[in-house]
């Protein structure tokens, strides 16, 4: 925290697991504040939420949130089961993830 009560180098880290401790490693999605990026660390953001100032964004206690960023992670490459843990860095994800999600919630019948 800074002296002001803003927080400083907040990040928000994603971590999945395999259902099966025997089947590979976990996949952290980390997501580092940054200039025109807001992760969780108090007001105005709620705790789930990354996104860009002006650009996507997603809730990840969403539901399908973080379904979709395991979608974008596994289509650039990342297999489930591989043995060591793999970090990606959450904002390559995002624009792609947020899209999708955006698709899934179109006007129903749709």
């Amino acid at each position: 925290m800074l002296a002001d009560g803003r927080s400083q180098g907040c990040r928000q880290t994603l971590t999945l697991y395999p259902q099966s401790a025997d089947t590979g490693g976990s996949l952290h999605i980390v997501f580092v504040e940054g200039p025109g990026r807001y992760v969780p660390g108090g007001f105005p953001s709620g705790s789930g939420d990354v996104g860009y100032v002006q650009g996507g964004s997603l809730n990840l206690h969403e539901p399908g949130a973080v379904r979709a960023l395991l979608d974008e992670a596994s289509a650039r490459g990342w297999e489930p089961g591989e043995w060591r843990a793999v970090e990606i860095d959450g904002w390559s994800l995002l624009e792609a993830a947020a899209a999708a999600r955006a698709g899934d919630a179109g006007p129903a019948g749709s």
